[in-house]
């Protein structure tokens, strides 16, 4: 009587060369919460869809149970052939799913369903995609890259949700925020293995490196086990000629042991061409407005960017992020006030379509911009190769054209294009597109030994708080165009705003409850209730104690049903704990989605 839902085992998958998958399983349980993580192209898609059934291995076991009811949000999805939005969300639901649902979600995300894919954003398009996966009610949902094109009140939407959600998650996301708070297991595909462990991505980076440097530690041993064995075969005395053979061979199995390890994935290495320091301040707008018809984008803001620091700018979609970020660079005239850029200011910027990269231009013309083989970096000049394969490009690759590169490598290599070029005011639109984890850590890191100037826009929040010294977002207030600048990263910002920025359909939802719930209860006088009830301040002081013992308790039931033999020693016991496991479970299910909506209520009432 198996316990999970689906299984991968055994999984091989080859495209020629080392397999991309070799021996990879995968075990989702009822309720679970599992991050897939991985270097690009270390086949976290690939694995997502083999467990989707699109894909099938070269050899391996696939399990799904009969009556799981399977839904995949693909990191790109494809809307073609429907007429509009609401037939292709209509057309992953159940006959039997609820209508209402539908209806539901597209308005806690702001998707019309009656606009046409062609006319759709890509950033609507992915909201259509979440509204198909999630009405569909079902049993599990494998994603791939959610929060692609969302921007943060969409984000929060998603997060909220998986939350509330009954049935089992597997995810693959950028987004270290979203993966802490949602994940409670971890799935690492590393050098074609994976590896399962009962962390959610809070634990698992350290858990990580404690298991690659226990890794180093035994490929150390291992070579100086083949070092002795070869000083045996050189220099030792002879012994009887079976003896010989016997350790010859061995010796020969540690050199295909070694041959066969396959190293880990080298880390980026980052270098910024800068150029000399530019003018103390940097930018400086005063009272700019700018309007397009009747609606106005930004108006009658003021800042003052100074050199060396990091502003992010954040704010649900079509807010005016990009129009605001190109007058304060200089590249649109406000309609009213100025904008004055310093002295000696030397901008260098990364677009968030990666336009800059001529899809027929070679890898390595990419970085020159074809004039030469050599890039500089203060004193230094390094060859575009050398360059290149500190961004993890293989020899192959440089003479091969930009359209020929996946997604995550695309995002690589503009990266190293802009990077290459010299600079003292950089602007990054979204840079953390299609970027894996290391490397995210990694650009932090560089940025934040940037002798210059940032500007940014982004959606995702662990970075923001990682290198921002200040964000700009619109007003609390919700006064159309009206920006504030707060200091600190973006948990600063939501901390003296007291609610994220995020558009008005994600603030009527979260003002309603978590999605599908109806609206707090209206008093005698026809208002919103003004406070929390004894009973339902009681049931949220409660609620956490309970949901730690549920969790303890179907910790400790995984663990006695995973004891080997326990079904072929004792069926009816393996039963009745299944049963208490499945009973746990859907208690935890209904505390979790007890406290959540109690929660959201208690901070809509408080903000």
């Amino acid at each position: 009587m198996p316990t999970h839902i689906l299984s991968l085992d055994a999984i091989r998958l080859g495209f020629g060369g080392d397999p991309l998958l070799a021996n990879a399983g995968l075990i989702v349980g009822p309720r679970a919460r599992i991050a897939v993580v991985g270097r690009n192209g270390s086949g976290k898609s690939t694995l997502l869809k083999i467990a989707a059934g699109i894909i099938a291995p070269d050899q391996g076991e696939r399990y799904v149970d009969p009556k799981c009811a399977l839904a995949y949000l693909d990191q790109e999805p494809d809307l073609s052939g429907y007429a509009s939005l609401r037939d292709y969300v209509d057309a992953g639901r159940p006959a039997a799913a609820d209508e209402g649902l539908v209806a539901r979600i597209a308005a806690d995300l702001d998707v019309r369903l009656d606009a046409s894919p062609d006319s759709a954003s890509g950033g609507e398009r992915r909201r259509a995609a979440l509204a198909r996966a999630f009405a569909a009610a079902p049993d599990l949902i494998l994603l791939d890259e959610p929060t692609n094109h969302l921007d943060l009140g969409a984000i929060d939407w998603l997060e909220r949700h998986i939350r509330a959600f009954r049935g089992a998650i597997v995810m693959i996301s950028h987004d270290r925020r979203l993966l802490e708070a949602t994940t409670d297991e971890t799935l690492w595909i590393d050098r074609g293995r994976t590896l399962q462990i009962d962390k959610g991505f809070r634990d698992f980076e350290a858990w990580r490196d404690d298991y690659l440097e226990q890794e180093a530690r035994d490929a150390h041993k291992l070579d100086r086990k083949i070092a002795a064995e070869e000083d045996w075969v050189r220099y030792g005395v002879t012994a009887r000629r079976k003896r010989n053979v016997r350790r010859m061979a061995e010796l020969a199995e540690l050199r295909q042991s070694r041959r066969a390890a396959r190293k880990a994935v080298g880390q980026v290495n980052f270098s910024v061409a800068e150029n000399a320091a530019s003018s103390a301040r940097v930018i400086r707008a005063r009272n700019i407005s700018k309007s397009f018809g009747d609606r106005t984008v930004v108006r009658d803001f003021s800042v003052e960017i100074v050199r060396g620091d990091r502003v992010a700018l954040v704010g649900p979609n079509g807010a005016g992020k990009t129009t605001l970020l190109k007058m304060l660079t200089g590249a649109l005239q406000p309609d009213e006030g100025e904008t004055v850029i310093g002295e000696s200011v030397d901008l260098v910027a990364l677009d968030q379509n990666r336009a800059d990269l001529d899809p027929s231009m070679r890898v390595a013309d990419a970085i020159t911009d074809g004039r030469g083989d050599w890039v500089t970096f203060g004193e230094e000049k390094k060859h575009v190769a050398s360059y290149l394969k500190d961004f993890l490009f293989a020899p192959a690759q440089f003479r091969s054209p930009v359209s020929a590169l996946s997604g995550g490598e695309r995002g690589r290599l503009a990266l190293a294009a802009i990077l290459a070029k010299p600079s003292n005011l950089l602007v990054l639109d979204e840079p953390t597109n299609d970027l894996d984890l290391e490397t995210l850590d990694l650009l932090e890191e560089t940025l934040a030994d940037y002798a210059g100037t940032l500007l940014l826009v982004s959606h995702d929040r662990s970075f923001i708080d990682r290198v921002a010294t200040a964000v700009i977002a619109p007003t609390p207030d919700g006064e159309e165009g009206s920006w504030t600048e707060y200091v600190g990263g973006y948990s600063d910002m939501v901390a003296q705003r007291g609610r994220p920025p995020v558009g008005a359909a994600a603030r009527k939802a979260a003002d309603v409850g978590a999605p599908g719930k109806p609206a707090p209860t209206a008093d005698r006088t026809g208002g919103s209730r003004a406070k929390l009830s004894y009973k339902e301040k009681y049931a949220l002081e409660q609620l956490p104690g309970r949901i730690a013992d549920l969790e303890a308790r179907i910790a400790g039931l995984k663990a006695d049903l995973g004891a080997p033999g326990l079904f072929a020693k004792d069926a009816a016991a393996f039963n009745r704990k299944a049963a208490e496991l499945a009973d746990a479970e859907r208690s935890l299910a209904d505390a979790e989605e007890e406290w959540l909506s109690l929660e959201m209520k208690r901070e809509a009432i408080e903000g």
